[in-house]
């Protein structure tokens, strides 16, 4: 059975004021010694729990349609202004 799991960590300087945790991003290069591809240790393992850079990342408002699983569709990715408190 093949499973995931989705770890968080703390947040960085673009997601702090949104929420207290994200979810840890390992770059490429670290995807072999996560996956137990090329021995690490438990220390090694630990250390790539960081945040994700906030410079390679973008924040911006989107639909409140988000808060529903029933809605599963690319137009959940669209940016919304601001001022109109998310489309429904």
């Amino acid at each position: 059975m093949e499973t995931c799991a989705i770890i968080t960590g703390e947040p960085n300087e673009l997601l702090a004021p949104i929420h207290d945790r994200m979810p840890v991003v390992l770059p490429r290069e670290a995807w072999a010694a996560w996956l137990g591809e090329e021995p690490a240790t438990a220390d090694e393992l630990q250390a790539l729990l960081t945040p994700y850079p906030a410079e390679r990342m973008r924040a911006y408002p989107v639909t409140t349609r988000v808060n529903s699983v029933k809605n599963d569709d690319p137009a959940l990715l669209n940016e919304v202004p601001v001022a109109s408190g998310g489309a429904r």
